[in-house]
């Protein structure tokens, strides 16, 4: 999979503040010229924080729609539909900073359950625990935020899928792993 130039990451974050902007505060989106990668299907996340509290982080971890669009989905998704938070409002914006975080395709782990650890990769790797009908996803930048070793990461993505923490070890949860291209930006930045 080709990675984004640093020119199409400052795309990548124009897009999502855009569609934000466009959403919410109802102004114009900013004309971006796309390069071809923005027409390619790739899974992405934005994650949008305030005061570096996490205010919303919505995604598609799989490649379901043209990379452009899922930005402008997943952004705007992020500032309203995150059932963990409020929406976000117009007053708001000026204070947001946010990542966009571009994945390659998540790829089930081949090995025991027990050797799982050894083929993850903190920083590098983020994780999909998937079992019993449910799935759970956590970023690569989140076990370094947080400083976790490889099985506390694992145990966590277990959780998120609301499953028990230690369900990796068992052979009936599937793990995957991807890797992520991370821009970040904030509103006060011009456009």
């Amino acid at each position: 999979m080709q990675l984004l130039t640093p020119d199409e990451g400052i795309l990548a974050i124009r897009l999502a503040r855009g569609a934000i902007e466009y959403t919410i505060a109802k102004r114009p989106k900013p004309m971006v010229h796309l390069t071809p990668v923005f027409a390619e299907k790739r899974g992405v996340f934005v994650t949008l924080t305030r005061n570096h509290q996490l205010r919303g982080c919505i995604g598609f971890p799989y490649p379901v729609m043209p990379l452009g669009d899922a930005i402008e989905d997943a952004a705007v998704a992020a500032a309203l539909e995150d059932p963990r938070f409020p929406g976000v409002k117009k007053d708001e914006l000026s204070s947001l900073d946010f990542e966009v975080t571009v994945l390659t395709p998540p790829v089930p782990l081949e090995c025991a359950p027990e050797d799982r650890p050894a083929h993850i990769e903190i920083g590098r790797h983020g994780l999909i625990a998937r079992g019993f009908g449910t799935s759970g996803l956590l970023l690569p930048q989140v076990a370094t935020e947080y400083g976790w070793d490889v099985k506390t990461f694992l145990d966590h993505t277990c959780e998120k899928a609301g499953l028990s923490r230690d369900c990796w070890t068992k052979k009936n949860v599937e793990i995957l792993t991807y890797e992520g291209q991370i821009f970040t930006g904030s509103f006060k930045e011009s456009l």
